[in-house]
């Protein structure tokens, strides 16, 4: 008989979350917008938020809701926005994280060592948002 070797694949840690939220809040300031960041782990818990007190008060749920969404499928929000208009094939998806999914740009999964390990949502101008994240996640090392 023979086994594969399993090898572990370190977690997202709350140091790593900190820095994709100084990056993003860095990369809005130099687009001149404002934006709230939220860095979910793998589970869906909140390893670290921003909300800019400039930006529009729902910004932080927008956030939020476009990591969950980048979480849960596995795949950057902004590459879904066709897959759940009217009679598309994720409209009514149900979410196993009970959280309500919102299809656009801003939210990223992140990998490690090719596993999912977390996600990234950056909610505020929705035509800059997915580079605020990508732009973040480029100093993940």
């Amino acid at each position: 008989m023979t086994t594969s070797v399993t090898t572990a694949v370190a977690p997202l840690t709350t140091q790593e979350a900190d820095v994709l939220v100084t990056a993003a809040r860095r990369a809005a300031e130099a687009a001149g917008i404002s934006v709230s960041v939220t860095v979910l782990d793998a589970g869906g818990h909140l390893l670290a938020f921003r909300r800019d007190d400039r930006a529009v008060l729902i910004s932080g749920e927008t956030s939020t809701r476009k990591a969950y969404t980048a979480l849960q499928l596995d795949a950057p929000t902004a590459d879904l926005v066709d897959l759940v208009k009217p009679e598309g094939p994720f409209h009514s998806l149900p979410t196993a994280l009970d959280k309500p999914l919102l299809f656009i740009a801003g939210g990223l999964p992140i990998h490690r060592d090719g596993r999912l390990i977390g996600a990234i949502g950056v909610g505020g101008a929705p035509e800059q948002d997915h580079t605020v994240a990508a732009t973040a996640l480029e100093g993940l090392s």
